[in-house]
């Protein structure tokens, strides 16, 4: 086992993965620690049996929150990935950049050089795009990155009928919502390439490894290693004990937004107090490690159908035994797709800055835990509110690496949360109440038709919002003088050297939509911050209100 390198990195998963690539095609020796076994085989690979490797202790942490005090008590499932690639290996494959005004924010909230215009080079860079010809504008995408983008045939006539439903309910429509325009109803983006999951195990992290200078060590970080306050390498539990690998340049933290922080804190960096609570000396007192833990709620409001047209008559074993067999030898099929294949970006209420509301339209009434509803055929939307303003922590559970830390969202804790989530689900009752879905919609599934009152709606949000598994904001990026900031605007944990975090919990605030687009641009950009590259050129200031502005970067 290789036990030196320049740098070594703790995690491969999205942002451990990216790093690794651009560090290794830079000729820098690298070594990636990662305790999740391999990606291999159908459960993972295979788009549409997405519901199975998160809910699979051998892909997943198997975590969960503590009792959410706002939700009836309820411990809401928190997956990340414990496996080749993190959690691009057992997410829903869906690909959202985020809205423009959400980096604008970063930047000026202390993340210096983290605007629209400084981060869409960097976006551009690691896509290649598959537009499908959904008549997208080619000229915001890139076409020769490492992660694949494609868009789903939409063949189910209720992708359409989402869509238009939009239109007909006023909303407004768009070509490429990760485009010029991310409000209105259109196609959704995945991160599926000729059939298969296109992970960041895919993307980056097998290029990585064919430079003889990487190497992927098995093995669960115990804590970072120091010399003073200076990063010399990291201790690592493994099949044969605890192992030191040593790195000449800097450690990298890329473990989630709830394993870095653990193990920040796990290796003396955190609030003083908390860690002396657990017999650790701290090293440097950093009170926003584990806070500002920020994630997306959302809830399922589905319908019954009166066709039989819906993914629920492929819902028994006869049927995925021949879809799973279509898609071993060929690689297309039903097999070959999440079903996630029409989206919407839409503001709550006038007088919202941008699009606040987020739709994932699916042809089946099912939960995230593969459940189909006891109704048979029918189809639902996801939605959920974007930018809340309840924040919770990640905090130890013990000074042992191998316990499980504790997670507490506080969801739902401000009163605005609720005026949101009800606003969602009477949208979405309205967007169902169309004429495109007259056709379709038999009667509503849940809430029920009965539950109208804000009374009634908030006790079907108390039992049945769940988590959306956007986890983010644990080791903010922000001003250094600011006490609450973990990182500064280059991952650099503050008050000591050689030391960095790369992943989402570095996110000063939750961005719109999924966040494995926006998680692996940040690895992407600090790479270059890690390299001491220069910063890819700047779109022209707000690029969004100028068409031409791609002219520029050409």
């Amino acid at each position: 086992m290789r036990t030196k390198a320049e740098y070594v990195i703790i995690g491969a998963g999205s942002a451990g993965c990216v790093t690794a690539l651009r560090l290794a095609e830079a000729g820098k020796s690298v070594i990636i620690v990662e305790y999740g076994g391999t990606d291999a085989g159908p459960f993972i690979q295979m788009p549409a049996a997405l519901s199975y490797p998160m809910n699979m202790p051998c892909y997943d942490w198997g975590y969960s929150s503590e009792p959410e005090p706002y939700l009836g008590g309820r411990q809401l499932a928190t997956p990340r990935g414990k496996v080749i690639g993190g959690s691009s290996s057992i997410n829903g494959m869906v690909y959202v950049r985020g809205h423009a005004k959400d980096f604008d924010h970063w930047a000026e909230t202390g993340a210096t050089g983290w605007s629209y215009a400084d981060v869409l080079p960097y976006f551009r860079r690691m896509e290649c795009w598959h537009d499908g010809g959904h008549g997208g504008d080619a000229h915001w995408r890139g076409d020769s990155g490492p992660l694949h983008i494609s868009r789903g045939k939409r063949l189910n006539p209720l992708f359409h009928a989402f869509v238009e439903a939009g239109k007909q309910a006023g909303y407004e429509t768009t070509k490429d919502y990760n485009g010029e325009k991310q409000e209105g109803f259109g196609a959704m983006e995945q991160t599926i390439w000729q059939g298969r999951r296109w992970s960041a195990a895919n993307a980056y992290l097998r290029p990585a490894l064919k430079y003889p200078h990487c190497t992927l060590v098995r093995g669960l970080a115990q804590k970072v290693l120091f010399e003073g306050t200076k990063a010399i390498g990291v201790e690592i539990a493994t099949k044969s004990g605890i192992q030191q690998i040593h790195a000449d340049c800097e450690v990298i933290l890329a473990a989630s937004s709830i394993n870095s922080p653990k193990l920040l804190m796990l290796s003396g960096i955190g609030d003083a107090e908390h860690l002396k609570s657990h017999g650790i000396t701290p090293l440097v007192h950093r009170a926003g490690v584990g806070q500002n833990l920020q994630d997306h709620l959302e809830l399922y409001i589905q319908m019954a159908s009166k066709l039989p047209i819906t993914l629920y008559k492929h819902w028994n074993l006869l049927s995925k035994a021949v879809i799973g067999a279509r898609w071993l030898f060929t690689k297309t099929g039903l097999g070959a797709s999440n079903h996630f294949e029409s989206a919407a970006f839409v503001r709550s209420r006038a007088g919202v800055d941008y699009p606040d509301i987020q739709f994932h339209f699916l042809p089946i009434a099912v939960r995230y835990d593969g459940q189909a509803a006891a109704e048979g055929h029918g189809f639902q939307a996801h939605v959920g509110p974007m930018r809340s303003e309840s924040r919770g922590h990640v905090t130890l559970r013990s000074a042992i690496a191998e316990t499980k830390p504790k997670i507490q969202f506080n969801y739902m804790s401000k009163q605005q949360d609720w005026n949101d989530f009800r606003q969602c689900i009477r949208l979405t009752r309205e967007i169902f109440a169309q004429d495109a879905f007259a056709p379709y919609v038999k009667h509503e599934i849940q809430p029920g038709a009965a539950v109208q009152s804000d009374e009634a709606l908030d006790d079907f949000i108390r039992e049945h919002a769940e988590s959306a598994y956007h986890p983010c904001g644990t080791c903010r990026m922000g001003n250094p003088d600011d006490p609450n900031t973990v990182v500064d605007p280059e991952g650099r944990v503050i008050g000591v050297q050689a030391l960095r975090v790369v992943d989402c919990s570095v996110f000063p605030r939750i961005t719109n939509g999924n966040l494995n687009g926006p998680g692996i641009m940040t690895a992407e950009k600090i790479s270059d911050c890690i390299l001491k590259k220069p910063p890819l050129p700047a779109a022209i200031d707000k690029p969004w209100l100028h068409p031409n502005w791609q002219n520029q970067q050409r």
